[in-house]
């Protein structure tokens, strides 16, 4: 009775692959540094290192097909071939990114318009813009990033003549005013070549916010216009 169970037990734990995966799935194998340091090669190995590598070499992966990398060719290599294609890209991030230091490269990644169109949040737009105005000591904290209170003041103190000038547009030039559009025009006010959003106004990338008030913009507008004098 006791080796029929055991053998059971046996039969079930130790069971044969009854499926080869052989030429079906991709075989684990990371980077062999003896090869030295090979970059390109490094980057496509990540689709076989498994875990969370496998889905940043399926990130790379994707990202080779949107934008021309040196195994294009000539005709994908056209500019105007690239711009007639229809299929557009869109990069979205939330506000941290732009906090930290891939701030810089979503700049370059707009600067060159590698992208068609910007998805963020609130703190997305309003961290581009403080970085421009101020950095300094830190008193608040974002993960473990500090920011001092004065870059808020002098985000309002900079935002707050431009919705003066936007607010006068509206009232006499009836301009309609949308988020992204707002957007566009704090990237054309704030004229800063460290700015992405300076870039998307330069190159005509639309930037999405779909909840540009829940941020620091929003408590501004709630003060404006109130108490404040027009002529």
């Amino acid at each position: 009775m006791k080796d029929n169970m055991m053998e059971s037990v046996r039969s079930a734990v130790l069971k044969e692959s009854s499926e080869d995966l052989e030429g079906s799935c991709t075989k684990i194998v990371g980077y062999d540094f003896n090869k030295g340091v090979n970059y390109s090669e490094l980057i496509k190995s990540m689709i076989s290192t498994g875990f969370q590598a496998s889905n940043l070499g399926d990130a790379i992966d994707i990202v080779n097909q949107m934008v021309p990398t040196e195994d294009c060719s000539e005709k994908e290599r056209n500019v105007a071939y690239r711009e007639s294609v229809t299929c557009k890209i869109f990069l979205g991030f939330t506000s941290n990114l732009v906090s930290s230091g891939d701030r810089e490269t979503i700049r370059y990644l707009v600067q060159h318009r590698m992208v068609d169109v910007v998805v963020t949040t609130a703190g997305g737009i309003e961290e581009d813009l403080i970085k421009c105005l101020a950095q300094s000591k830190a008193l608040n904290r974002i993960g473990n990033l500090l920011v001092p209170n004065d870059n808020y003041c002098k985000f309002e103190d900079w935002i707050m003549p431009i919705f003066d000038q936007m607010y006068d547009e509206q009232s006499n030039e009836n301009v309609l005013w949308t988020p992204s559009k707002v957007i566009a025009r704090l990237g054309k006010e704030i004229n800063d070549e460290t700015s992405y959003l300076y870039w998307a106004y330069k190159k005509g990338i639309p930037v999405f916010c779909p909840s540009m008030t829940d941020g620091s913009i929003d408590a501004i507008l709630s003060f404006f216009p109130k108490g404040r004098s027009r002529s």
